[in-house]
């Protein structure tokens, strides 16, 4: 009996440890870790508001496809999968610094042309006065287990802060660390309206590639100027639009679809499969909005004409598939043409192909004046920074 009684008042004091992260509430410092007295106070993000999982279900805490995914999805996009691309952590602090460590699940920290801080580093963001999400520090990733002072001397006073996850790595563990006596709280819940996410479902440019540091990719951009959760499904070379792909997300309830996989798909695939992926989602989510995408252009296409011609024959093809998915009776269907993603200077890729940080605002420009609509809300002022 006394073994049961004690194994109760463990329970009621582990019950009591998961009621104290809600949100607005301080996580109790006991469930902190420490490496000495002067040591931050270390609390795993799980503990916190982590956007951008879409299961809970998923062979590591921070995979973006759930485990019974593994086999049913291309190898290729199993593995991607488990990089945290999007994901990021929603949570209050009154603390004067604010440090992060992190362990990468690969040790290769950055591709040649995209920089470590992107790959596989952290990306601090505030909630300024104005409202307005503002930019204020990054981890930087030295090896696979990284520890950072991310920002020190901060005013006093209680802000709200996303943490981004790296785009092309994954992560096995992330720890937010404060100063002892600091408190560390969820964020508050997104406002009625805004809490189901946009789904984005593309390629390499919507997993982040090339942006200079996790919050530069346009997804999450979009998340901050329209103030909704972001899901990200950018699988690097590998958005294809499988049947298995429009299964998965049919069992999931976004704000908006956005499909952006031209980048990986030949005219015939479009042909191929655009009607029927759609058509699968249709079945069970009847009612939410879909948000077709052409590729962007390639910023040598000026010149090129191999560039310019697969451009123009995908974009024919998802073309006539939207005109035929209308024609059957699809409703909710909206059309971002890729004329619109890039400004025409040539001057906003890596690579002729992948944006740079200044393409990636191009790109939410352009996604901000069409989800906008959609999700009938108004186009935030500062959504317009490029001038295109």
């Amino acid at each position: 009996m006394s073994v049961v009684l004690r194994l109760c008042g463990v329970l009621l004091v582990l019950f009591a440890l998961l009621d104290a992260a809600v949100a607005g509430e301080a996580l109790d410092p006991a469930l902190a870790k420490t490496d000495g007295e002067k040591s931050p106070l270390w609390y795993d993000v799980q503990l916190l508001d982590v956007e951008g999982r879409a299961w809970k279900e998923t062979k590591a805490p921070f995979d973006r496809l759930p485990a019974k995914a593994e086999g049913v999805v291309r190898d290729a996009v199993w593995g991607l999968s488990r990089h945290s691309a999007g994901m990021c952590v929603r949570f209050e602090s009154d603390a004067p610094a604010i440090h992060a460590r992190w362990t990468l699940t690969s040790s290769r920290l950055d591709m040649p042309h995209m920089p470590a801080t992107g790959v596989s580093g952290l990306d601090l963001y505030v909630k300024a006065d104005d409202g307005r999400w503002r930019w204020l520090a990054n981890g930087r990733p030295s090896a696979q287990s990284n520890t950072a002072a991310l920002v020190s001397n901060l005013p006093a006073g209680t802000r709200s802060y996303l943490l981004y996850l790296p785009l092309y790595n994954g992560v096995q563990s992330v720890e937010i660390g404060v100063p002892k006596g600091s408190t560390l709280a969820k964020a508050a819940p997104r406002e009625a309206g805004r809490d189901k996410p946009i789904l984005f479902y593309g390629t390499s440019i919507t997993q982040g590639g090339c942006a200079s540091r996790p919050g530069m990719v346009h997804t999450a951009i979009v998340g901050r100027w329209l103030n909704y959760p972001v899901m990200n499904f950018g699988f690097s070379g590998n958005g294809r639009m499988e049947l298995e792909m429009a299964d998965l997300f049919a069992e999931l309830d976004p704000a908006v679809y956005v499909l952006d996989c031209l980048p990986n798909m030949q005219a015939a695939e479009v042909a191929e499969r655009v009607e029927p992926f759609v058509k699968r989602l249709r079945q069970s989510r009847p009612e939410t909005p879909i948000l077709l995408v052409e590729d962007r252009s390639y910023t040598n296409a000026y010149i090129l004409e191999g560039p310019r011609k697969r451009s123009e024959e995908s974009r024919a093809a998802l073309r006539k598939a939207y005109e035929n998915l209308k024609a059957a009776g699809v409703k909710g269907l909206y059309y971002l043409e890729g004329e619109r993603l890039l400004a025409d200077d040539s001057e906003g890729t890596v690579d002729g192909s992948h944006p740079t940080d200044l393409g990636f605002v191009q790109h939410a420009e352009a996604f901000v004046e069409v989800l906008a609509p959609i999700l009938k809300t108004p186009v935030p002022s500062n959504a317009k920074r490029t001038g295109k």
